[in-house]
């Protein structure tokens, strides 16, 4: 099999790789701006094909009680997926724009790596619990309670880290025991479809169990909240198209995972090392353009010291320049399409006209013509009520915001309708854990600490999201509980 020579990729639909209904569509190198080839383009019939597959499997095969089977593909389809790591690092480089060097973690090898927690979890979970004999009412009953798979899940995920969010959802889902269709985004159909060659071709999945249908259409992916057969929708994207899939869901009280959007703060105290700490920050929103959820892009700092900062973030921001994604040294690349250039020009723009101004950045950068690239930017002289404070823009920009002391500093953090993540930066552990304490967050960075791991669950408060991935957490978001009393004489 080879991954990238002549792609044309197909939908998987109860175990056979088929042709999508409305044609193909293209996919392109957000570097280059080249069609790197096509994806099968599938219609609603294709949709409910799908889901129809996902709901025979799971009702009629017994795939939901045989854990041994279910750690046996998954651990088939981390194998397949290492044996061609190479080929998939080289389409991850293509079709996402993610710079080489994050395909050794986030971006490709360690989702990879994590699909062990998944079927790990699943051959020592604990499925039913013995809560022993007692007398409800009078009654002696024994009580058990169990753990048992919810049923046809219905996967939707966004560009930006394709195979991290894809498995993400597939890993878990699958080893508690359900069924699943996956509706990838339209940017980056292959990271995807190339999940379900592999499975075809290198494990022993049944028919149905996993469906992958690619798409143009967005409407394609929101039957999965509308459809009656789906048990339970988990979708990782905006905040807007999440109050979307939430609503879509409600008219058959569907279970909703929502991962969404973020405005997350790096809150740097006045006993920190402050060029070092800008640093890091700078860094962090330049990585992969900017385009993560959880990336902290708001810097929060002394005001005492607000100009030496707004300095060194732009020193180190300012020489991150973008580059191509190809080459070992790249930090930043281009984001995905012209779409969402335009879209983070203005939020610029708009930076300009609150009367902010540029430390570096700003814009195109002057020295390519082609890609669709963005300068990371560090933006001065604005508040938290500022637009770029307040909005997620997903691309490599920096607003630096001034706090007077930690409660300032905790009172800006949490003043955003977000709650994803946030960093805290202070020699002193006492103070840097009272101020992570007080942030109204899912996930919190203290001195340069990462929280991202297989084990540890993700996800966020408020208008970031309801549920967690990854971790135990993660993992039984797909499990209904069911309590059982027998009467016991």
């Amino acid at each position: 099999m080879s991954i990238l020579a002549d792609r044309e990729s197909r939908l998987l639909i109860d175990g056979k790789l088929v042709a999508g209904s409305s044609g193909t569509f293209a996919t392109i190198n957000p570097a280059t701006e080249e069609t790197l080839g096509v994806a099968a383009d599938a219609s609603a019939d294709d949709m409910g094909a799908a889901i129809g597959a996902a709901r025979r499997s799971f009702d009629e095969s017994d795939w939901s009680t045989d854990v041994e089977l279910r750690v046996r593909c998954i651990r088939q389809l981390q194998e397949a997926m290492r044996t061609h790591v190479e080929e998939l690092r080289e389409l991850t480089i293509s079709e996402v724009g993610a710079p080489r060097m994050l395909t050794a973690a986030a971006q490709l090898e360690g989702p990879v790596d994590d699909l062990s927690f998944c079927a790990d979890t699943a051959e020592s979970y604990q499925w039913s619990s013995d809560l022993g004999i007692a007398s409800p009412m009078g009654i002696k009953t024994h009580r058990t309670v169990a753990r048992e798979a919810i049923g046809v899940v219905g996967a939707i995920t966004p560009w930006n880290f394709p195979h991290q969010i894809n498995l993400a959802k597939i890993g878990p889902a699958l080893a508690a025991g359900n069924t699943l269709v996956l509706k990838p985004a339209p940017d980056t159909p292959w990271a995807a479809a190339v999940l379900g060659e592999l499975i075809v071709e290198h494990t022993d999945f049944p028919a149905g169990v996993v469906n992958i249908v690619t798409s143009s259409d967005h409407g394609v992916g929101a039957l999965l909240s509308k459809d009656a057969r789906v048990d339970m929708v988990s979708f990782t994207g905006s905040t807007n198209t999440g109050r979307a899939v939430m609503a879509d869901s409600a008219a058959t009280l569907k279970k909703v995972f929502l991962e969404l959007g973020g405005k997350s703060a790096f809150v740097i105290l006045d006993d920190a090392d402050l060029a070092g700490a800008c640093s890091m920050a700078a860094f962090t929103a330049s990585m992969h353009a900017g385009q993560g959820c959880a990336i902290t892009t708001r810097l929060l700092v002394p005001r005492a010291r607000y100009d030496e900062a707004v300095e060194a973030a732009a020193a180190t921001m300012g020489g991150l320049k973008p580059g191509d994604p190809t080459k070992p040294g790249t930090i930043c690349g281009p984001v995905i399409s012209a779409r969402q250039r335009d879209r983070i020009q203005s939020y610029l723009d708009s930076a300009i006209a609150e009367g902010g101004r540029f430390a570096c950045g700003g814009g195109r950068p002057a020295d390519r013509d082609t890609g669709f690239f963005i300068e990371p930017t560090v933006i001065a002289g604005l508040d938290n009520s500022a637009k770029v404070a307040r909005e997620e823009i997903f691309g490599p920009v920096l607003t630096v915001i001034a706090h007077d002391g930690d409660d300032d500093a905790v009172r800006i953090a949490n003043d955003s309708p977000f709650g994803l993540s946030g960093t805290v930066f202070s020699p002193d552990a006492e103070r840097a854990n009272a101020v992570a304490a007080r942030l109204r967050v899912g996930t919190v960075n203290i001195n340069g600490g990462v929280w991202y791991s297989a084990d540890m669950p993700f996800g966020g408060y408020k208008q970031s999201g309801i549920g967690r991935e990854m971790g135990l957490a993660g993992f039984e978001e797909y499990l209904e509980i069911k309590a059982i009393a027998t009467a016991a004489g």
